[in-house]
């Protein structure tokens, strides 16, 4: 049978089989040694590709733990600025407060009037207190309070008639009076008119017919101040339109206790009305404090005052559930501001004191 031959295709050249035999051992062990240089090149990659991945997974919680750790700052500090702004509103002083020994419990009247002492006479105690801090301010015509002590101490005749003249036109402020130069009156009709009506032209009519004149009167009204305790006030006028005349609200609550002790104060300046001839002409003359005239107070004394530096002023001697009290306003705004004050204060101890009653029952 013939042998079979392997035919090579063109261009190929026949090696001899020892030759070939060679040349694929050579092969090999080219393709091992290339694989024992991939493999550790591969290993270090993967290695490497390990530890970034590793690198970068240890990164992220350090970005975690900061955002953590800034986040709990934050907190803290929001919780340390909300502790700052409790212990700001603690140390922050009260408008309103209810003095140590009152007997009045629960919610503050609500008054608008920037200085008020409500002091009750039986216990000698204040009852309610906002903004007094004893320093003294402008007290406009509460003044005439004083004014009408004074001319009382001095024991004048009271039916002495007195004209009205330049001198006791207000010059520094300019207001008006419904009392004209040449109007003559007699001492009661003036120091009436003065207390009820607040007439200004009265008051200083009253001042200037002192013995020793103006300034004997003003020196006496400090003097006068003195003796009964007013230990911030000052006087400078019988009218109360200079800005100087001042007093703490506490001071006036001993004014006007001292002044509630004269008949002729508590009658004249509680007044609701009346008539005087002024130059053979009729005028009617209207208390300036409307509460007067309402069924639903008992007044005792009562003064108004209005400067614009001192604010609408108002101070009362009343009693209130049978008890007497001293009413101070001060600095209010609006013309009825001192009223509603007044009945909030009413209503606020008719309520406590009610209470109390029915507590203690």
């Amino acid at each position: 049978m013939p042998k079979a031959t392997l035919s090579m295709p063109a261009g190929i050249v026949a090696l001899p089989s020892a030759r070939l035999s060679r040349l694929v051992r050579a092969l090999g062990v080219v393709v091992i040694a290339s694989s024992l240089v991939v493999a550790p090149v591969e290993a270090a990659q993967h290695k490497s590709r390990k530890h970034v991945s590793a690198k970068v997974a240890s990164k992220k919680p350090t970005r975690v733990a900061k955002a953590g750790v800034i986040k709990a700052s934050a907190v803290k500090a929001g919780k340390v600025a909300h502790a700052a702004a409790l212990q700001r509103t603690s140390l922050r002083q009260p408008e309103f407060s209810r003095p140590a020994g009152s007997d009045v419990s629960a919610a503050e009247p609500g008054v608008a009037s920037r200085t008020v002492v409500v002091f009750d006479e039986s216990t000698e105690r204040p009852l309610y207190v906002k903004n007094d801090d004893d320093r003294a301010q402008p007290i406009a015509s509460i003044t005439k309070l004083m004014t009408a002590m004074v001319v009382l101490d001095a024991h004048l005749p009271m039916d002495e008639k007195l004209t009205i003249t330049w001198d006791d036109v207000d010059h520094l402020r300019g207001s008006s009076s419904r009392v004209p130069v040449g109007a003559e009156l007699t001492r009661e009709e003036l120091l009436r008119l003065a207390l009820m009506s607040s007439e200004n032209r009265a008051a200083a009519a009253l001042g200037r017919n002192y013995p020793g004149g103006v300034s004997a009167f003003v020196r006496a009204m400090n003097a006068k101040a003195a003796t009964i305790g007013m230990n911030q006030a000052h006087f400078e006028d019988s009218s109360g339109l200079n800005g100087n005349n001042r007093a703490s609200a506490m001071d006036l609550v001993r004014m006007v206790q001292a002044a509630h002790q004269y008949p002729a104060i508590r009658e004249f300046s509680t007044t609701g009305a009346h008539t005087a001839e002024l130059n053979r002409r009729t005028v009617e003359f209207r208390n300036t404090n409307a509460l007067v005239r309402s069924p639903d107070w008992d007044i005792g004394l009562s003064k108004t005052g209005y400067i614009r530096e001192a604010g609408r002023c108002l101070v009362m001697h009343a009693r209130i559930a049978a008890r007497p009290v001293v009413i101070v306003l001060l600095d209010s705004d609006g013309k009825q501001t001192r009223i509603g004050d007044a009945a909030r204060i009413k209503k606020w101890l008719e309520t406590r004191w009610r209470n109390n009653l029915l507590a203690s029952g």
